[in-house]
């Protein structure tokens, strides 16, 4: 679960706790520019609509109860509870967001097939961890940290775990499976991000980072260092100075890759035949 930023564009000195704030970048906007800078601008830029997803609003269904399962006593998170909570919370987001129905007609799935997929994945979750022996220390815990080059790093982390010891855990949940070789590295870099950010602003490098992923059952772990963190941020604003001079430029180039199967934005990209709306701001010539 991440925030937003705001875009290039519209990127201007702003103090955050006193600090200049020139830029802010989440791991979820950077993972969109890696993957298409097209991409990047549609989102950010245009900030154009996108269908529902169902997969989607079932990763943030999961999520919110596991999130609130931790608010029960402990001997009272057990699976059978956490099943009872699927349906509840998906009637608090209709009532939150009545149009998240609407997704589910345009893509001709039954919901209350979807809710037994949005039980098993819970059921799944109690298969790689007992929360009964957990004690979270922050979940859905907003995160940000001002880099000395005035770009503003934010988001949110599914869940902090801190031991007796004083080592720092961060647990995102992924409702789907887990990814092949070629997708793990994004992975660990949104999850290498969020290390960043408490690295900055804690002065702690958390110990270990833990995906759980959700759609087969499998939990990726990475042990990170401060060289990996320093990697990490050289990283973080290289992807920076590039958004900024696409900004400057106009300039945002597709990338055709496999993730193109699942964008919303075939018709409107130069690589599938279609032309990009004009910048907003930016004159036809």
């Amino acid at each position: 679960m991440t925030v937003t930023p705001n875009s290039p564009a519209e990127a201007v000195s702003t103090p955050v706790d006193g600090v200049e704030v020139l830029g802010a970048l989440s791991p979820s906007r950077a993972g969109d520019f890696l993957t298409c800078p097209l991409l990047y601008r549609f989102r950010v830029i245009d900030q154009l609509p996108e269908p529902t997803s169902v997969d989607a609003v079932r990763g943030t269904l999961v999520h919110k109860v596991l999130e609130d399962l931790f608010d029960l006593p402990a001997t009272h998170r057990t699976p059978e509870q956490a099943a009872a909570m699927v349906e509840p919370t998906w009637q608090q987001m209709l009532e939150a967001e009545p149009g998240l129905a609407e997704g589910f007609e345009a893509a001709g799935a039954e919901i209350a097939e979807w809710l037994v997929a949005c039980r098993r994945s819970v059921q799944t979750y109690f298969e790689l961890e007992d929360p009964r022996r957990l004690e979270p220390a922050e979940r859905e815990s907003y995160v940000e940290t001002v880099l000395d080059s005035k770009l503003l790093l934010r988001g949110f982390i599914d869940r902090v775990d801190i031991s007796p010891e004083g080592l720092v855990r961060i647990v995102d949940y992924k409702s789907g499976r887990s990814p092949g070789e070629m997708f793990e590295a994004r992975a660990l870099f949104q999850m290498k991000f969020y290390a960043l950010v408490l690295w900055r602003s804690r002065g702690v490098v958390p110990s270990l980072l833990q995906l759980i992923y959700l759609g087969n059952g499998e939990v990726l772990r990475y042990v990170p260092d401060e060289a990996d963190l320093v990697a990490c941020e050289r990283k973080v604003e290289a992807i920076w100075r590039a958004i900024r001079a696409c900004e400057e430029s106009g300039d945002w180039q597709p990338r055709r890759g496999p993730l193109c199967a699942w964008c919303a934005h075939q018709a409107l990209c130069p690589a599938w035949g279609g032309t990009p709306p004009p910048l907003p701001g930016r004159e036809l010539t």
